[in-house]
């Protein structure tokens, strides 16, 4: 299947200046604007990310992730994987991750649209992203090619509910929901609070993300 297909279909729409027009389109000029991909990608937020992971993917024999949204390529400066694949919608963050990451043979990067078909890895990872896919058609594509990467295990780090939209490229979703429909073969193995609740007064170093992990019932 296509990945992310209709993050295609968006990024092809004309840019209106102070006017959101879709999430492909919102990254894309927040990273040509010089913006980064948030403050959980930095400070003790990212820390608390990379040492779970860090310890996910060593206790468990991890040899390959893939990571869709990877973003600015921050958090990665803190990871520790033996191979890496980092997938993003914004053309520019995926150039400036390639360029960061030039020396290291472990790692490739890639646009949505370039992601060879059928790739998988151990460990499928989506970190802040899918509170920012407001369209219907973006997550549920989002969604299920996420879980068509992963060999092992998905690592999902975000809000879980049904709040709804709070800014215009934030929706909150019970994505919980739409796995036990959609991919039944996976069940959750565990939840993982985060360290350090959303605090209303220091967004910057709080979170209403959590970590979520997922396995399949049967060896894929």
């Amino acid at each position: 299947m296509p990945v992310i297909g209709p993050l295609v279909v968006a990024m092809a729409r004309p840019f209106r200046r102070n006017r959101f027009d879709g999430s492909a389109n919102y990254w894309e000029d927040r990273y040509t604007g010089g913006g980064n991909s948030g403050a959980g990608s930095y400070k003790r937020l990212a820390e608390f990310k990379a040492a779970f992971l860090n310890d996910f993917v060593e206790m468990n024999g991890i040899r390959s992730v893939v990571e869709f949204g990877s973003g600015d390529g921050a958090q990665l400066e803190l990871a520790r994987y033996p191979h890496y694949i980092g997938v993003d919608v914004s053309k520019t963050a995926v150039a400036a991750t390639r360029s960061r990451f030039a020396g290291d043979s472990s790692k490739r990067f890639y646009e949505s649209t370039e992601f060879p078909e059928g790739t998988r890895a151990d460990l499928a990872l989506s970190l802040d992203v899918i509170y920012h896919l407001v369209e219907d058609e973006v997550f549920d594509a989002y969604m299920r090619t996420l879980f068509n990467a992963a060999s092992r295990f998905v690592i999902i780090y975000s809000s879980n509910d049904d709040s709804g939209a709070s800014a215009p490229h934030v929706r909150h979703r019970r994505f919980t929901d739409w796995i036990a429909s959609k991919c039944p073969d996976f069940r959750l193995q565990s939840h993982v609070p985060n360290a350090y609740p959303l605090d209303v007064s220091d967004p910057d170093n709080t979170s209403f993300a959590d970590f979520y992990i997922f396995e399949p019932s049967q060896h894929r």
